[in-house]
């Protein structure tokens, strides 16, 4: 029987790696054409190794009104919104968590249908509003938006991480002479660290490259980086793959040291065993 089972489970892997390598190289193409474009003084829409590497294309896109304002927009709205929403989530998800009620399953399905719906089929409303109240190119209120936008989904994260800390721990504090939002804030929080900076770069990333929104509700002063984008197209009469290719490494950047940021500084294990004695 082992001798039978061990070239299955061999073929299964190597088929495994085949399906693995091609969804690769599939992934690794226009990551190559971006870097090489990038480097490449006639750079086209083709994978190409530079005839001659320049670094050009990065003097030409390096501008404060082109690259430094609209990623300062970008850093400034991502952050933003993603900030609100963990506090915001983090405050919704604790009832919701530690108080059973019969209004909790319609509560979360009614927020995951919200969660659902198109940005597209909302904006329209949306934007009547902002017009109501004057809030077209307010980045704080795109910033607010965006933060409402993410909320569902962040909420339903949160809550998911929250079930896992045990309520044990609260009840000690409890006992001790905590409040309910002392025993958030000091304990559960601090625990749910590594969650909470899975939902912050969630939402980061979703606010990061959102081009609908900040199009239809800020001006070109506030527009951020994936506006930006569409913008350095309409610039030149025929598309500037160098120059767009040297843009996106530089709209990428962020997100990369951000990334790095989590991983290294506010990473860890959401593991609470041993934390409560049985």
């Amino acid at each position: 029987m082992r001798s039978v089972a061990a070239p299955s489970g061999a073929g299964t892997r190597w088929w495994a790696n085949v399906v693995l390598i091609g969804v690769g190289l599939l992934f690794a193409a226009p990551l190559a054409w971006v870097l090489l474009a990038s480097v490449d003084s006639a750079a086209s829409y083709q994978v190409k190794i530079p005839d001659q590497f320049t670094l050009d294309n990065f003097v030409a896109v390096f501008t404060p009104e082109l690259t430094l304002r609209p990623l300062a927009n970008s850093l400034l709205l991502s952050t933003g919104a993603a900030t609100v929403t963990v506090v915001v989530s983090v405050l919704a998800a604790y009832p919701l968590s530690r108080y059973r009620s019969r209004v909790n399953g319609p509560f979360l399905y009614t927020v995951l249908f919200a969660s659902c719906l198109p940005i597209t089929a909302i904006m329209v409303p949306v934007y009547t509003l902002f017009v109501q109240l004057r809030l077209i190119d307010r980045p704080w209120a795109v910033m607010l938006f965006l933060a409402a936008s993410s909320l569902p989904m962040a909420l339903w994260m949160t809550k998911t991480f929250m079930d896992s800390v045990p309520i044990g721990l609260e009840e000690a504090a409890w006992v001790d002479g905590a409040s309910a939002m002392s025993a958030l804030w000091h304990i559960i929080v601090p625990l749910m660290r590594p969650a909470l900076s899975v939902v912050f770069v969630f939402v980061f990333l979703q606010a990061w490259g959102n081009f609908f929104v900040p199009f239809v509700l800020l001006l070109s002063d506030w527009q951020p980086a994936a506006v930006s984008i569409y913008t350095f197209f309409g610039q030149y009469g025929t598309v500037g793959y160098g120059r767009l290719a040297a843009y996106s490494l530089l709209y990428s950047a962020p997100v990369l040291g951000l990334y790095l940021l989590v991983t290294r500084g506010l990473g860890g294990t959401f593991a609470l065993s041993g934390a409560v004695k049985e």
